[in-house]
């Protein structure tokens, strides 16, 4: 097996980023759809707030490991 290269591995990342943010975004609409609605309860639009908050740290670590702080 071959070593993925650095432009490979900054890809990949890129890619993981776009699915999460896509993610976050389908369940931020699924949570103003329900709460639209009325027809879910409260403790399923925690859980999906929740989810989002997950995405949103690993976000937050993933843009960071292609973004890394500069110290000035």
């Amino acid at each position: 097996m071959n070593k993925p290269t650095a432009g490979e591995d900054a890809s990949e990342l890129a890619r993981e980023i776009e699915r999460l943010r896509q993610e976050h975004r389908d369940l931020d609409a699924a949570i103003e759809a329900i709460v639209a609605t009325g027809a879910g309860d409260q403790l399923q639009i925690q859980r999906l707030k929740k989810r989002k908050l997950v995405l949103r740290d690993r976000l937050s670590y993933l843009e960071d490991m292609v973004t890394p702080d500069i110290i000035a």
